[in-house]
């Protein structure tokens, strides 16, 4: 792939991105985040897989940005659904 066909499909995954999750509104977002840490899970895999196979040193930079991002992201779902569920245990 080229340089600019990688960064059009990287700017339009962000671009796409953003505008899904700004429609959804506050009520969902904690379920749905919550919902998503599989799916974030399967992303980071597919960013490890893609900054481990070294074709191009701009594909591993990109690859080693995903595996961070995703890493946060499944980090923070876990953290915000920890803390949706202790909104539900009784208070001594």
């Amino acid at each position: 792939m080229t340089l600019v066909l990688m960064l059009t499909i990287f700017v339009l995954a962000i671009f796409i991105g953003f505008e899904i999750i700004t429609k959804v509104p506050p009520t969902l977002h904690t379920p749905l985040m919550s919902g998503s840490n599989a799916i974030s899970g399967i992303t980071l895999v597919g960013a490890v897989i893609s900054a481990g196979q070294h074709a191009t040193a701009l594909a591993t930079i990109f690859g080693f940005i995903a595996v961070v991002m995703a890493t946060i992201n499944v980090v923070g779902g876990y953290l915000v659904t920890h803390r949706m569920l202790g909104m539900f245990r009784k208070k001594d």
